[in-house]
């Protein structure tokens, strides 16, 4: 059976004056390196794509981490300067690609802005500069040149017992990722369950509830280690098991 194929929604990026639909190296990598799946980008338009059509070609759907935040109005708040950057194109793609996908059994990965994304499309809300809030760690990027130093694994998060993301680990309880963000689910939409929790208090990792098969979010960046670190590979490799079953069931 020739590998399955996911859809990674595109950022739209600038270089050399003109705009990209962009995705990063480290999600595609590690999609095909160790989900052992391939991926269409799916270019980002605020109008013109069809969900349906787009979904009909795929096995799956990654949500990516990305430097731009949900835009607030999308779950009623007002923006400010310091919300931003804002990519108004990637939210009018990956919105209703999520909820589609999850209404037709298909299987999602979100990942970082991608977590934001899933808890916004099913009626959640988000946090900015979190940091801000008393009792909360910095969970924001360091300042370093090197992107191993950035993404390197140094938070406990608490996984729940008999949680989905637990079964995939083959474990709950504490265990150590790279949790890189400044905005945080705030409340958690209805259709979706808390897995995992920062010792701050951070939601960490969320499913679909009643979900017809893989459908997770995670605030971390399991991409980044994903060949190399047990927990990363886990949940790669469970999305990839999970895909795979999907597309055997469409043949």
């Amino acid at each position: 059976m020739p590998k399955p194929i996911i859809a990674i929604p595109a950022d739209i990026r600038e270089f050399d004056g003109t705009h990209w639909h962009a995705a990063q190296n480290q999600y595609v990598r590690a999609a095909l390196k160790v989900a052992g799946v391939m991926s269409f980008i799916i270019p980002a338009f605020e109008d013109g794509n069809e969900t349906d059509a787009l979904l009909d070609r795929v096995d799956g759907l990654l949500v990516s981490g990305s430097a731009t935040n949900v835009h607030p109005a999308l779950y009623g708040a007002e923006a400010r300067d310091s919300d931003g950057p804002f990519d108004p194109a990637r939210d009018a793609t990956t919105l209703p690609l999520i909820r589609r996908a999850i209404e037709r059994g298909i299987p999602l990965f979100a990942i970082c802005r991608g977590i934001q994304e899933l808890n916004v499309a099913l009626g959640g809300t988000l946090a900015s500069e979190i940091q801000e809030q008393e009792g909360v760690w910095d969970h924001r990027k360091p300042q370093h040149d090197d992107r191993d130093v950035v993404y390197s694994i140094r938070q406990d998060v608490i996984v729940a017992e008999g949680s989905c993301i637990a079964r995939y680990l083959g474990t709950a309880g504490s265990i150590q990722v790279n949790s890189l963000h400044r905005q945080a689910i705030s409340k958690t939409a209805p259709g979706l369950q808390v897995e995992a929790l920062a010792e701050d208090g951070t939601i960490e990792a969320v499913s679909v509830i009643d979900a017809k098969g893989f459908a997770i979010g995670v605030q971390w960046h399991p991409e980044y280690w994903a060949e190399t670190d047990s927990p990363s590979r886990a949940l790669f490799e469970a999305f990839g098991d999970a895909v795979r079953a999907y597309a055997k069931s469409k043949a």
